[in-house]
């Protein structure tokens, strides 16, 4: 089995709290190790029902907060969102979504995502299967998806048996999707106790189909307890507290698995606990220094460091992440002696999505989460080497482009989005416009040249926000508009384009003009090195990166949700130049 490669693997990044992943240089070669990501597919299920966010409504009438009959609770229980998603109060039956996690999750180097089929005997099928188409679509678009693995009941179950035999017929037997059975000891691996697949007496029918179940996958079955460890040798953890333990030894003294989590349902007074218990770890909690006391902590993620600080010292063949998009929780009279209980979530200091949130600490973990994948996995060397001077002659054809700098894009992810969200929310996008797939970068004594080229014939210049260029010439966030210091194509081009430049923030003034020539589906530029104020003597490091058809100006999480953008999100392309 080989570890996922990826668009994104060795780009620069930087969050919005300053920390710059790191390089190949600074993680070393990459190693057979695996990342697993645990996953929700069951947004589907309850999302006739409207969104509540407890938060905000404890916000209204604080005496609610451990009053289940307060007037002010609505009767459904299933429907509580501790925040808002990125993409919205999406069912993962919508494409769109799917399509951004496929993307984001192989740019980050995820291997496998684990659905949760905990409870009873539901197993989401709508969903993952959904999941798998789209999932399919990206990969013959060149996009390395996760593959995909079922985490069932933390017991044997007869529910989980259920589970398993209707996963196994309706998905793995048939072996539609074979390209996405992540594989364990060269079998599907499942999160399962092998010994709810026990004989039938009397039943032969039976008898043999849990015998080839049982032969058909690797089992591991998950230990639910959250400071234990393993108690059989097979045995692979979900979630723990600090610190964790390996699981599953292997015979050289090292361990098959170890978990890392955002944040854990637990209490050092009580154990197990309500996420709303007060005391709860909650991502700002770590065991070296305990709750943090600043509010602007939650955007950090000390506990989910802590967290990879220790599986990175076990060093297992995976590590399992506690998780990417649970979202919702349910709401009960009394759990673990809370009363008034929310069991898994509750706010965003006691939540443990990785995936985006709008506002909050927005994107923090998606890098953080990419950084340590990185120290955990290595990367291939592909250390951006120093260019030396190409000249570009602009509108005289492309070839003098054949033995430039080439960066490969995301084909196919401009589709547009009309799906049905959570109660009455309905989410239209039809912003994908110009589908970027390959950016080219150049220099000479004069100029820094670059090339774009789309799948289609680019749209007409006139269009609104069309195929802008954002230029980091100083590598440092801290600069310009989160990190860009020239913007190309903000103002609609004529017969040439508009560099401008920003001092501080979205406030652009004019840099110069700059030569252009589009041609079909390519597009070059020159800009000069002056404009730029790059040094022309010693070379020059520059990030960038183009956006089509931007939505909303002045906010950078619009690069996740309009038109296209290459490289996504906060990633950007680095070139070096001698």
């Amino acid at each position: 089995m080989v570890s996922a490669q990826n668009y994104g693997n060795g780009l620069p990044a930087t969050d919005a709290v300053g920390r710059k992943l790191p390089s190949a240089k600074e993680v070393g070669e990459k190693r057979e190790k695996y990342v697993g990501l645990f996953y929700w597919t069951w947004h589907t299920n309850f999302a006739h029902l409207d969104v509540c966010i407890p938060s905000q409504y404890i916000a209204k009438a604080p005496e609610a907060a451990y009053d289940f009959h307060h007037p002010i609770w609505r009767k459904d229980i299933t429907s509580n969102f501790w925040g808002e998603p990125l993409f919205g109060f999406y069912r993962d039956t919508d494409k769109w979504v799917l399509r951004k996690h496929a993307e984001m999750l192989a740019a980050a180097g995820v291997d496998v995502l684990f659905f949760d089929c905990t409870n009873g005997s539901f197993t989401w099928r709508e969903s993952y299967r959904a999941l798998c188409e789209t999932f399919m679509e990206a990969r013959r678009d060149g996009v390395q998806t996760p593959q995909i693995a079922f985490m069932l009941a933390f017991a044997p179950t007869e529910g989980s048996r259920d589970a398993i035999i209707d996963i196994y017929k309706d998905l793995y037997k048939p072996a539609e999707y074979e390209e996405l059975f992540f594989k364990w000891e060269g079998k599907p691996l499942i999160m399962a106790y092998p010994e709810m697949l026990g004989d039938v007496e009397g039943d032969e029918e039976r008898t043999a189909l849990h015998r080839e179940i049982r032969e058909y996958f690797t089992f591991r079955p998950g230990q639910p307890v959250y400071n234990v460890g393993p108690t059989r040798p097979d045995h692979w953890g979900w979630l723990e507290i600090f610190p964790q333990h390996g699981f599953a030894p292997k015979k050289d003294g090292g361990f098959e698995q170890a978990t890392v989590g955002v944040s854990q349902n637990w209490t050092a007074a009580n154990g197990l606990s309500a996420m709303n218990m007060p005391g709860a770890f909650g991502r700002s909690y770590t065991a070296r220094d305990g709750h943090s006391k600043d509010k602007s902590a939650v955007a950090l993620g000390l506990n989910f460091q802590e967290q990879w600080e220790r599986a990175l010292e076990i060093d297992p063949d995976l590590i399992f992440i506690t998780g990417w998009n649970e979202w919702i929780m349910g709401r009960f009279e009394e759990w673990m002696k809370q009363p008034n209980a929310f069991p898994d979530q509750f706010d965003q200091e006691h939540s443990r999505d990785i995936e985006p949130m709008r506002g909050g600490h927005g994107d923090n973990y998606y890098y953080q989460m990419v950084a340590n994948i990185r120290r955990f996995k290595g990367m291939e060397s592909k250390e951006v080497k120093p260019q030396s001077k190409h000249k570009i002659t602009i509108g005289a054809g492309f070839d003098d482009w054949r033995d430039a700098s080439s960066y490969p894009a995301i084909k196919g992810n401009t589709i547009h989005r009309n799906s049905r969200g959570w109660g009455d929310y309905h989410y239209i996008n039809n912003s994908g416009r110009n589908d970027i797939v390959e950016a080219r970068v150049a220099h000479d004594a004069k100029n820094v040249y670059f090339y774009v080229e789309c799948a289609e014939p680019i749209s007409s210049p006139t269009d609104k926000a069309w195929m802008r260029l954002f230029v980091d010439v100083d590598c440092n966030k801290q600069t310009g508009w989160e990190g860009y210091d020239y913007i190309l194509n903000r103002t609609t081009p004529s017969q040439t384009a508009v560099l401008e430049h920003s001092a501080e923030g979205w406030a652009w003034s004019k840099a110069g003009d700059v030569a252009y020539c589009v041609d079909g589906c390519r597009m070059e530029i020159a800009i000069p090195i002056e404009a730029l104020k790059l040094s022309r003597k010693g070379g020059f490091e520059i990030e960038f990166k183009w956006v089509d058809n931007s939505q909303t100006d002045g906010d950078i999480f619009d690069f996740y949700l309009s038109g296209d953008a290459a490289p996504l999100g906060r990633f950007n392309y680095l070139y070096r130049a001698k």
